[in-house]
């Protein structure tokens, strides 16, 4: 697992949908130790272009042009994120960085 990779979770704890994509966001030193969770950014078909907001596509391996949005940050089970979608470029992975400082008030 890598930080930027994308993952479709079935049926997320408090979403209404049967299944909701996830970027993860945790450090890498994180996602290679034996901690059980990571932090995950949801993916949403409909976004404002809102400064903690990045848009991703099937560049990214999604269906839909559609949104990471990085003011509903989710711990999601390492167990959970078993249906591989697809990565962020590296220029995404920049814009992610930039939303979710944004995101979290450290500008």
């Amino acid at each position: 697992m890598r930080r930027g990779e994308i993952y479709r979770v079935h049926q997320p704890e408090g979403d209404p949908k049967r299944h909701r994509a996830f970027v993860v966001v945790s450090r890498q030193t994180l996602l290679d130790s034996a901690y059980t969770t990571v932090v995950g950014a949801p993916v949403f078909t409909n976004g404002d272009g809102l400064s903690t907001q990045v848009a991703v596509g099937q560049e990214e391996g999604l269906k839909h042009e559609s949104w990471i949005v990085c003011d509903n940050l989710r711990s999601l089970r390492k167990s959970d994120l078993t249906q591989f979608v697809g990565s962020l470029s590296w220029s995404k992975l920049t814009e992610l960085d930039k939303a979710l400082k944004v995101a979290l008030a450290l500008e």
